[in-house]
């Protein structure tokens, strides 16, 4: 808004001009609701609870609470629970699964793994652990290929990390 004075009345007029349009507000968290309008994953394999924080077009940080009610528990392993890396692995390509369904150059259906390198364990996932992934996009080409970065951490140690490659497919 700016005002001018008007000389032939000596008033002061109040002049608005057109406001600059806002940015839409970028959306950086997701609820469980949300994260399952993006992503086809239901119990027993949906494995991140929130997305914590979101950069568009680059990273997604999810959170996987454990818990022993887990139904991977009563198997892996009776009497010394330990989350199974595939897990870990499958936790952390659902939070890229978050990042790739929300490019712009995204139309629709489903992303699956078509590779998973340099992958290390460096820590055991138990019952209790609060599972913290960081995945980012290191490259989308033809509108179907992507390549991803992932660390999982707990209580800010690294518990593992890989490379993760996607193809996108027609449902």
């Amino acid at each position: 808004m700016s005002t001018t004075l008007d000389r032939s009345q000596d008033i002061i007029v109040a002049v608005t001009e057109p406001a600059e349009p806002e940015p839409a507000e970028v959306k950086t968290t997701f609820n469980i609701q949300e994260i399952q309008k993006l992503l086809p994953h239901r119990y027993p394999f949906a494995l991140v609870d929130k997305i914590i924080d979101y950069v568009p077009g680059a990273k997604a940080v999810g959170l996987k609470n454990v818990t022993f009610n887990e139904p991977f528990f009563q198997g892996h392993f009776p009497g010394h629970p330990i989350m199974p890396g595939v897990m870990i692995i499958e936790a952390m390509a659902q939070v890229g699964g978050i990042v790739l369904t929300q490019l712009p150059e995204y139309s629709g259906g489903l992303f699956v793994f078509t590779g998973i390198d340099r992958v290390k364990f460096r820590q055991q996932v138990v019952p209790g652990d609060r599972l913290i992934m960081t995945v980012e996009l290191q490259a989308f080409k033809r509108r179907r290929f992507a390549k991803m970065h992932a660390r999982a951490e707990v209580d800010g140690q690294l518990a593992a990390s890989g490379d993760l490659t996607f193809a996108l497919v027609e449902v």
